[in-house]
């Protein structure tokens, strides 16, 4: 196996960025060389930040302060004309700032009682069929669903069940928008509980529970047939679940891995290969994963039924960059292999992932 380390990819720090602040989310701005930093300042206000990538250093654009500090933001649910943000904070809105002109939000509600944890969007930049809609989950226990051309209103609200406990929603992903009717929102709990809502039937489709504090979901692709879904844990594993076959009583096969000892903060695939993601970890580590299928993905039981057939997870290769937790994460769009992390060390970085194409 000499030289076959030359052809795995490598993840590269680019640009190192200090912030004044403590970061909650970054993302890549659709079609441009521009990321956002969300989070909040030391005095309790949120920050968001506009950067431009100038080759080795990122530019400060712009910065604009809101009045609540700002947990997560999408966006998932905007035309790649407009290019909206939506975002979530810790007062519990749900705000569509126009980033050209920020001073007040272009869509705005009290959407839960507590902090809004985790936001996403469909139906925007041109991926998945479908109405724009965002998917917003708190620690008031409830995950909504927005859609910005109504007011006030969520289009779906799934809380827990009268005398049912309720739950911190750490996590919300949606998935299966692959024609006008079908939608789902999967939701990760506090308690290990995942729930994926069917938003066609309005109904709680499939749930699960994997033991450990759900911290971020994500299916491989938002616009296809559900076929994978990655969920990761305070413990340091993560589930892969083939979301192909759904059986009966078993639901869906899965696999786990234990990555490391810490918390995996979040999950992201990579756009253009829906097979590769990443993870962020509490050690500040960032592992590339790949998933590989099995020779069949279904086998009937005894009973007549089909069931699912997990597959397998390599590590491509993993980094540590930080100190602190990497609690944020996401791949651009557009450029194969270039990533953003933002940490609790108060750094966001630029990274280089080589070699994709090779494997």
């Amino acid at each position: 196996l000499a030289g076959a380390g030359a052809e795995r990819p490598q993840v590269v720090s680019h640009v190192q960025q200090e912030l004044n602040y403590t970061v909650f989310d970054c993302k890549w701005v659709p079609r441009s060389a521009r990321l956002l930093c969300l989070g909040s300042a030391a005095r309790g206000t949120g920050l968001v930040q506009l950067y431009e990538l100038h080759g080795a250093r990122l530019e400060l654009l712009r910065e604009i302060e809101k009045s609540k500090p700002i947990k997560c933001g999408t966006f998932g649910a905007t035309s790649l004309q407009q290019r909206y943000l939506a975002t979530g904070d810790f007062d519990g809105n749900l705000n569509i700032w126009n980033l050209e002109a920020p001073e007040i939000p272009v869509y705005s509600v009290k959407g839960h009682k507590e902090i809004i944890n985790s936001i996403d969007g469909v139906g925007g930049l041109g991926i998945g069929e479908g109405a724009p809609e965002i998917v917003t989950g708190s620690r008031d226990g409830t995950v909504k669903v927005w859609d910005p051309r109504q007011k006030d209103t969520p289009v779906a609200n799934m809380e827990p069940v009268q005398g049912e406990s309720k739950r911190d929603c750490w996590t919300v992903a949606f998935g299966n928008a692959y024609n006008q009717e079908e939608r789902v929102v999967c939701a990760g709990y506090d308690n290990g509980d995942i729930k994926l809502f069917d938003l066609k039937t309005m109904s709680l489709r499939w749930e699960t529970n994997i033991k450990n504090g759900v911290c971020s979901v994500e299916f491989d692709r938002k616009d296809i047939n559900m076929n994978k879904l990655v969920a990761t844990t305070l413990e340091g594993k993560f589930h892969v679940f083939d979301m192909r076959t759904q059986h009966p009583t078993k639901g869906f096969a899965s696999v786990s891995e234990k990555a490391q000892k810490s918390t995996i903060w979040q999950v992201r695939h990579l756009p253009q290969n829906r097979d590769v993601f990443m993870t962020s970890g509490g050690s500040g580590s960032l592992h590339l994963w790949k998933y590989e299928y099995p020779a069949q993905r279904s086998k009937k039981d005894s009973e007549g039924s089909e069931m699912g057939v997990a597959g397998s997870v390599s590590l491509l290769q993993n980094v540590t960059l930080s100190t602190q937790p990497i609690s944020s994460l996401d791949w651009s769009p557009d450029k194969k292999g270039l990533c953003v992390c933002g940490a609790f060390d108060q750094t966001v970085r630029v990274l280089i992932v080589t070699k994709l194409n090779k494997i």
